[in-house]
């Protein structure tokens, strides 16, 4: 659509990108209404109020054909699947639907880095923008990392840079959405609870790629031989990175082979940053918040808040970075991956699990046998008993190998809570 003004727009959710949508929309005059599957009452007053300042219409508890077919556009946030009901009922009357990514692309004035893959993708596109603004430049970073896209665009002029972090679930509702550098960095087993298999959920993330020209930029991890054969069929100018590479090179330490700041280095090269801006403040980067978080020292228990692992590889992860044995504290809603890919390191890493969630009988039932499980009934009491079980020189470790929604909003709000109750522990 060209003329906003006056088009009639339903927002499918009232999150945190869905509100961002909804506002964008609303600045561009068109007449925006929100509908979102929450009863009123589970909604926080703050989401509240923004949709009354607004003047959106609601309606709450669940999705209605009337609401969702009178319209001119549909924008659905990316926890809606594509053959949801309301995404059905809105098709069948020709009406458009998009995502939320895809609809900040259209006022996005700036050239655009986008990231995506099974693991890595907040601390890559963090240490991108960090890479970028040591050099000097203005940037913004949004996307999934937890800063819709839509809230970005407002203040974007065209000589910024947009790092948008970008999931499979962002991927498959773009239309004309073009970053100038792409970046895929790994593939591994995720999200099979909302993809039918493996090739959907892999094609879902090669659509980064969909809209670039050989004007643009494809960033590919050269040790996942998967993503490697994608280098022949893009229109892009393809550049890979290689953390077995980088291992072999005289000279660079295995801190410099990190794939992260493999990756992230690569693209900051690729507009011109030196590699020694990028090393420097590599070196000066404290990580991201719920990824690998150091929390607190408690009578020689080291206390670690990884609760963005969301997989059984980014758990993997976890337990090869901390040096100690592990008091492990694990679950969530099952994403359906196969957590036995992690028996040997368990073996050799955990003394320790303690299991919550809807997953809990599953993860009892994959480790039971090679470790000591014990099953909770919430965090709180989970991080009670990590702290009874530990001693000096272990590491309670907060790594879920799930999602979070049967118990938390997100994984941020799973991370803060985590942190609070390891704080308050005496």
């Amino acid at each position: 659509m060209k003329d906003w003004a006056g088009k009639k727009i339903t927002i499918i959710g009232a999150g945190t990108s869905g509100l961002a949508a909804a506002r964008l929309c609303s600045r561009q005059g068109a007449r925006v209404k929100v509908s979102e599957n929450q009863a009123k009452d589970k909604i926080s007053p703050g989401v509240l109020k923004e949709i009354e300042d607004l003047s959106l219409a609601c309606e709450w508890g669940g999705h209605t054909a009337p609401f969702i077919e009178d319209n001119d556009l549909i924008v659905i946030s990316p926890g809606v699947r594509s053959d949801a009901s309301c995404v059905v009922w809105a098709k069948a009357k020709g009406v458009p639907v998009t995502g939320e990514v895809e609809l900040a692309s259209r006022f996005c004035p700036c050239r655009v880095i986008a990231v995506t893959g099974s693991n890595g993708k907040t601390t890559v596109s963090t240490l991108i923008a960090e890479f970028l603004r040591a050099a000097g430049h203005r940037v913004f970073l949004c996307g999934n990392v937890g800063f819709p896209f839509s809230s970005a665009v407002r203040d974007m002029t065209k000589t910024d840079m947009a790092v948008v972090e970008v999931s499979s679930f962002q991927l498959e509702t773009i239309e004309r959405f073009h970053p100038f550098i792409a970046v895929f960095l790994n593939f591994n087993e995720n999200h099979l609870d909302r993809h039918r298999d493996m090739r959907e959920y892999f094609t879902a993330k090669t659509r980064i790629f969909e809209n670039q020209t050989a004007d643009d930029f494809a960033v590919l991890n050269k040790d996942d031989e998967r993503i490697q054969g994608l280098g022949e069929t893009l229109k892009a100018r393809v550049v890979f990175f290689s953390e077995s590479q980088a291992l072999k090179e005289n000279g660079i330490g295995p801190k410099a082979a990190d794939p992260n700041y493999l990756a992230a280095s690569t693209v900051a090269g690729l507009v011109g940053v030196d590699e020694a801006v990028c090393r420097k403040t590599f070196q000066e980067f404290k990580g991201v918040e719920h990824r690998m978080e150091r929390v607190r020292i408690l009578n020689g228990v080291v206390f670690i808040n990884d609760s963005k692992a969301t997989t059984a590889q980014s758990g993997s992860w976890a337990l090869k970075n901390v040096p100690g044995p592990v008091v492990l504290i694990c679950g969530g809603r099952d994403k359906n991956i196969d957590f036995s890919v992690l028996r040997e390191q368990v073996a050799q890493k955990v003394r320790k699990m303690i299991v919550i969630g809807e997953a809990s009988k599953k993860l009892s039932r994959t480790f039971q046998d090679i470790v000591d499980v014990e099953e909770s009934n919430s965090l709180s009491s989970a991080v009670e008993r990590a702290r009874a079980c530990a001693v000096a020189g272990d590491y309670v470790l907060l790594s879920p190998l799930c999602a979070s929604f049967d118990m938390f909003r997100n994984f941020e709000e799973r991370g803060r809570v985590f942190k609070e109750y390891v704080c308050d522990l005496d």
